[in-house]
């Protein structure tokens, strides 16, 4: 947990720029990727059909391709999520947003977990790429949450991420505490869903989040506040 607050000039470097509404066009993911090259964001994280188009848009400008995996609801088999996951890799992308099987997350199945997530990482890690786990807290109690997280460490991911943005709720300070408090100093840990301001964002990484994932990303770096959802 940080004491500082990170200033405005800074927090683009934790953004991922986002658009993953399933009518976006190419136009729309053309348009964030030219303003991710503009703030400076960390990555532009689209749906797997627009990789190859984000990777291309962004090449040499030091801003990462991110893509979403199981997305959004989590309720694919594990090597189904995995081959996804190598298809948009081979794409280009830099980074992989999976969503966990949230059966085995509120039934406490740890073991379940970590081999649905292992999948993924594996195939992720082989391309060189990073994985962050979505656990969807807005659909786990506390003690569902530290099981996601815990397994998410078992099996190798790179970070935890709070939300889809898709299924109800989004990030709060106190996942995200609860969340770094689980993982560790170590692991990356996103703040995802309902993130529109400022505030927003500092409150995120004071409480433990080292990546905020946001469709109002301009809003957040001008100190306005954003409205628009994925």
């Amino acid at each position: 947990m940080s004491n500082q607050a990170v200033a405005p000039a800074n927090i683009a470097s934790y953004i991922d720029h986002t658009l993953l509404k399933p009518e976006a066009s190419e136009a729309d993911v053309l348009k964030v990727c030219a303003e991710a090259i503009e703030y400076r964001f960390k990555s532009v994280c689209v749906n797997p059909v627009w990789v190859k188009t984000v990777t291309k848009a962004l090449k040499g400008s030091g801003v990462l391709t991110c893509s979403v995996i199981g997305f959004p609801l989590g309720a694919t088999p594990s090597d189904v999520k995995s081959f996804e996951a190598r298809g948009a890799v081979l794409d280009g992308a830099d980074e992989i947003d999976m969503v966990i099987n949230m059966a085995s997350a509120r039934a406490n199945d740890k073991g379940a977990l970590v081999d649905d997530i292992r999948a993924v990482a594996e195939t992720v890690h082989a391309g060189e790429a990073i994985l962050k786990v979505i656990i969807e807290t807005s659909m786990l109690d506390d003690e569902q949450k530290v099981i996601a997280c815990q397994a998410a460490v078992e099996a190798g991911a790179d970070f935890v991420k709070t939300s889809t943005g898709f299924n109800g709720g989004g990030a709060t300070v106190e996942d995200v505490a609860l969340m770094r408090k689980t993982v560790g100093p170590d692991l990356g840990v996103k703040a995802s869903g309902g993130v529109r301001s400022l505030a927003d964002a500092q409150a995120m990484i004071a409480a433990g989040a080292t990546r905020i994932g946001a469709s109002s990303g301009i809003a957040i770096v001008k100190g306005e506040q954003g409205s628009s959802a994925y």
